[in-house]
């Protein structure tokens, strides 16, 4: 049985957990690689373009964090240059695992357009931004969408600006709060998704290792989660990821998944067939049976193993004649 159908595209979200350093990013693609993730994922923006500057922090930021700085003067650290994502993306290329960022405004869209990445994600600030969205339309490119904080109407709203072919489109169910508690993950919403007529996945912002397995139940395709290298690190972000450890089990527990889900036609397994002849009934004589003789079901009965004929069949022979003589428990043939 393959499973080549059913195999979930993982991401693993660095995003700003390299703390602006370029060796402790290619160290956090070094863990992504190693732990089996299909992607690893920065975020790319200019924060002049981004932000004002006295727009404040949000309220885990400001628990991660422990101080009360702007959004800009955080988020000033952490933006990755050109020649930062070109050396990125030739050690990811090294490291075998394939790139992607997410943009978050013009300026890094254009910048990550020319690398020519699988995805365009669109983060769930954004979902809303319609001249932003409008830019992405035109492209021709497979888009991931996050959805935290966004109502229905206004996920159609944002399917509707890009514009595209639903068969484009990932929408990625979200709970945008870092780490989000497991009360608010409201996975059941997935379902809903995916009557819009897109893929669905799952980024996950919880704690757990299990949530994105419980996602890929219920049909996600994609799961993006976020890791660091330790929780202890400063920054906003570190604190709801998972540790390398974590992520390994995380992966491990999504593919672990996909092979209990198989596919969606019943499959009789090699184990099964050999186990079938043996735990299934025959039909066999109850007692002597000459020839000439009524079947009746005081002659007949059933029995292991199953390799004769099946009970389903008993009623071809009930009130035939014998065409042979049977001696007790033989096989009726």
């Amino acid at each position: 049985m393959s499973i080549k159908n059913n195999k979930t595209i993982v991401i693993a979200e660095a995003g700003v957990n390299h703390n602006g350093n370029i060796n402790l990013a290619k160290k956090l693609i070094d863990v992504a690689s190693k732990a089996g993730a299909d992607y690893i994922k920065f975020q790319t923006f200019d924060v002049d373009q981004l932000i004002l500057k006295n727009t404040k922090t949000a309220g885990y930021q400001k628990r991660n964090l422990k101080n009360n700085i702007s959004q800009y003067q955080m988020l000033k650290k952490y933006q990755l240059t050109d020649i930062d994502h070109k050396e990125l993306l030739k050690y990811s290329k090294k490291k075998k695992i394939k790139f992607l960022s997410t943009a978050f405004e013009e300026k890094s869209l254009s910048l990550l357009k020319k690398y020519k990445l699988d995805y365009i994600k669109i983060p769930s600030g954004e979902i809303t931004n319609y001249p932003f969205l409008n830019q992405i339309s035109k492209l021709k490119k497979k888009i991931l969408l996050s959805t935290g904080m966004a109502t229905l109407d206004e996920i159609k709203q944002a399917i509707k600006a890009l514009r595209k072919k639903k068969k484009y489109i990932t929408i990625l169910h979200c709970t945008s709060d870092y780490p989000a508690n497991l009360k608010d993950l409201n996975l059941n919403f997935i379902k809903k998704l995916k009557k819009l007529g897109c893929e669905v996945g799952y980024s996950d912002h919880s704690s757990s290792v299990i949530t994105p397995s419980i996602a890929v139940t219920l049909g996600c395709k994609v799961v993006e989660k976020h890791f660091t290298l330790s929780k202890k690190l400063n920054g906003p972000d570190h604190k709801a990821s998972l540790e390398p450890r974590e992520l390994r089990k995380m992966i491990s527990l999504i593919r672990d998944t996909e092979k209990m889900l198989g596919l969606n036609d019943k499959i009789i397994t090699k184990s099964e067939q050999k186990t079938k002849l043996l735990v299934r009934k025959s039909l066999v004589a109850k007692n002597d049976i000459k020839k000439g003789e009524i079947f009746t079901k005081k002659n007949i009965t059933t029995k292991r193993p199953g390799s004769g004929i099946s009970p389903f069949k008993i009623n071809k022979f009930l009130g035939k004649k014998s065409p042979k003589n049977f001696k007790k428990d033989q096989l009726i043939k």
